[in-house]
């Protein structure tokens, strides 16, 4: 009530005269005190007025809003040159009479220029001092008309105003951290906003940082050929800015197809013949952007070029079948059915360790930073110390599976294992210490994968089953292979799995862990190419690479489609075969 009494004080001092605002002023008190008695007057049945709002507006609003009370007119023009109107508003029992004036239209003019002549001549604080003073006795709807004229006057366009002060790479650093949608519309504001995303190069920015941070971009740009204009130290060493502008869309264009790819089955299958010599089978493998390396039911590893798919060189050493292995940069780790570990030289192929401990065979191994984990036919499980490839000891046996051990994986916290005994156990890595068992699986578990949270794994009762490892729930369980999975792999947005059926199922993560989908929903593809069981798979994002009991090693390429088969439309959820030409 207070602010509306000051605006409406200020509002008459722009039509009156000083002496006029003062008796303005107190009849406007006098009458609002009167109003506000009849406002909380409660032996009254009904007020004219029902908030100090209605009274303020009833004051100033008299003109128009009571033409049909009882007006009196006061005739006696020789007391004051200004005309006055006297109002009588009755409420029953009482009347109020209103003086108004009339404010003079020609004299705003001259005491605006008057008050405008003597703010101009204080000092800045004095103004904002004033000003302050002046809108703390206005009224909200003055408030709200005050601050749409102010909003464009605060405004400013920092990007424009930045390189005039030197500091273009300021207005880069900031433009740098849009994504592409709001790039492109930076680039439409002006044309000096246009020159600065251009000469900061923001595109080719936007794009490295794609790179860096998400696996599809680098992998992607790493098989286009466009990474070799990235990354450079001096703009004058690579294309124009127009250029990375073109090559985004066609980028997104790449990754979506290769997501439809996926979804649809559609890719390139090429396929290396192993030729076993003896007994026939791919028991396991792994792979880089050179080379795929194997390790077969013959007892051999054979080594393959990715590109041309050719033999490159076999190591022999083991007795028994391959059943496992992993390599990095140095070495290759190998554990065979004849119950040994053999370390290898991954470049001479030469033997530089052998590990004799499981008492039968070695079923899968896993090593990261210098800690190896083994698992075996025999039960247990044996942690080692690898501090190089020739200096190997052994930590400590975990023993508590009553079936053997058919893999493990392990980070910095947990160690996992699974069992024919139907069961997941989790073990403390740094101490070796018994955590948790996951119960949940009818039959023995044959596959897991563990990263961050998440287990998954697969069994003979032909499930997959999804765990949180934390608490031991299971989250999801899969059902649609018809025999043992037998393989199992998954990343951020799918997995992956291989069964003694023969067939290669795609399955969608992210539908996986929310309850709320359907399970008809979670298979995206099955892909089915091979004539004997799945024996190991893995994958990235464009392309699978399994193995089998037909001698055989299949590339599922979700890249390189060509372009017959990316026409062709199919039901995601269609079962079909690829006819190999």
């Amino acid at each position: 009530m207070v602010s509306c009494i000051g605006c409406l004080v200020f509002l008459t001092a722009l039509g009156v005269r000083n002496w006029d605002f003062v008796q303005e002023r107190s009849r406007y008190t006098k009458l609002k005190m009167i109003g506000c008695s009849l406002l909380t007057d409660k032996s009254e049945k009904e007020t004219p007025f029902e908030s100090p709002f209605i009274l303020d507006w009833w004051i100033w609003s008299s003109e128009t809003k009571f033409q049909n009370t009882s007006v009196m007119e006061d005739q006696n023009e020789d007391e004051s040159p200004k005309k006055n109107t006297l109002w009588q508003i009755s409420n029953g029992t009482s009347s109020v009479i209103v003086s108004r004036k009339r404010p003079s239209e020609g004299n705003y003019e001259k005491e605006k220029d008057l008050c405008i002549k003597y703010f101009d001549q204080w000092s800045e604080s004095d103004q904002v001092e004033f000003v302050e003073h002046l809108i703390s006795r206005m009224c909200h709807y003055q408030h709200g008309h005050i601050n749409s004229y102010l909003k464009p006057m605060l405004q400013r366009d920092f990007i424009t105003a930045l390189p005039e002060q030197g500091l273009d790479h300021i207005a880069e650093n900031i433009l740098s951290y849009l994504d592409a949608r709001s790039l492109c519309a930076a680039e439409l504001v002006c044309k000096e906003w246009q020159r600065v995303i251009s000469e900061g190069m923001l595109w080719k920015k936007l794009i490295e940082r794609m790179v860096r941070t998400d696996p599809l971009w680098k992998g992607l740009s790493e098989r286009r050929g466009w990474d070799q204009y990235l990354f450079k130290n001096r703009p004058t060493d690579g294309p124009p800015n127009s250029f990375y502008r073109s090559l985004y869309p066609k980028i997104i264009q790449d990754i979506e197809t290769i997501e439809s790819n996926w979804r649809c089955g559609r890719h390139n299958l090429q396929r290396i013949q192993c030729r076993s010599e003896n007994s026939k089978g791919v028991y396991c493998l792994q792979y880089d952007d050179e080379k795929i390396i194997s390790g077969l039911r013959d007892n051999s590893i054979k080594i393959w070029d990715k590109t041309s798919l050719e033999c490159l060189k076999i190591l022999t050493g083991h007795t028994g079948s391959v059943l496992c292995l992993q390599y990095d940069e140095r070495v290759i780790v190998t554990g065979s059915s004849d119950s040994t570990v053999r370390v290898w030289d991954v470049n001479t192929g030469e033997v530089l360790n052998t590990l004799i401990h499981h008492n039968e065979a070695v079923l899968h191994l896993r090593f990261s930073n210098g800690l190896m984990v083994t698992c075996s036919k025999d039960r247990s499980i044996a942690v080692w110390d690898m501090a190089s490839p020739t200096d190997i000891t052994l930590r400590r046996v975990l023993v508590g599976h009553r079936a053997a051990v058919n893999v493990v994986d392990f980070d910095d916290k947990y160690i996992v294992s699974a069992s024919g005994d139907r069961t997941i156990k989790v073990w403390s890595t740094s101490t070796c210490e018994f955590v948790r068992t996951l119960n949940g699986h009818k039959r023995g578990i044959a596959c897991l994968q563990y990263r961050d949270r998440l287990v998954v794994s697969g069994s003979s009762d032909n499930t997959i089953r999804l765990w949180d490892i934390e608490c031991g729930a299971c989250l999801r369980v899969l059902e649609g292979h018809e025999e043992l999975v037998r393989c199992i792999r998954f990343d951020n947005k799918r997995i992956v799995s291989g069964a003694y059926d023969g067939k290669i199922k795609v399955w969608d993560l992210q539908a996986a862990l929310d309850p709320r989908a359907p399970a008809s929903t979670l298979c995206l593809r099955t892909l089915v190419e091979h004539s004997g069981r799945v024996f190991r798979l893995q994958f990235d994002e464009f392309q699978i690479i399994s193995s089998s009991h037909d001698d055989t090693i299949l590339i599922w390429d979700f890249l390189n489609v060509p372009p017959s088969a990316q026409n062709e439309t199919r039901s995601p959820s269609r079962t079909y075969t690829y006819i190999s030409r």
